[in-house]
């Protein structure tokens, strides 16, 4: 009997798995935002953080293996 995996699938739940990480993330890059906002201060890089965990989701869909699909991790943007 063979096992087969899903791509699709496992796609979908690796995403899900990486909402669920960044999700701490972006609310505490919300709060440095509003912080910065609140200075007066330069918010581009708060911002572009923000970006790049939005964006790490988008790398899971050109992964082929569930070995390559594990592999993509969120980026550290130091929260």
């Amino acid at each position: 009997m063979v096992i087969s995996i899903d791509i699709s699938k496992a796609k979908e739940i690796h995403k899900g798995e990486l909402r669920i990480e960044r999700k701490e993330k972006l609310e505490a890059l919300d709060v440095l935002y509003m912080k910065a906002q609140e200075a007066g201060s330069d918010t581009t890089d708060i911002v572009s953080k923000k970006q790049l965990l939005r964006d790490a989701t988008k790398a899971v869909d050109n992964k082929d293996t569930p070995e390559e699909i594990k592999a993509v991790e969120l980026p550290d943007v130091g929260v």
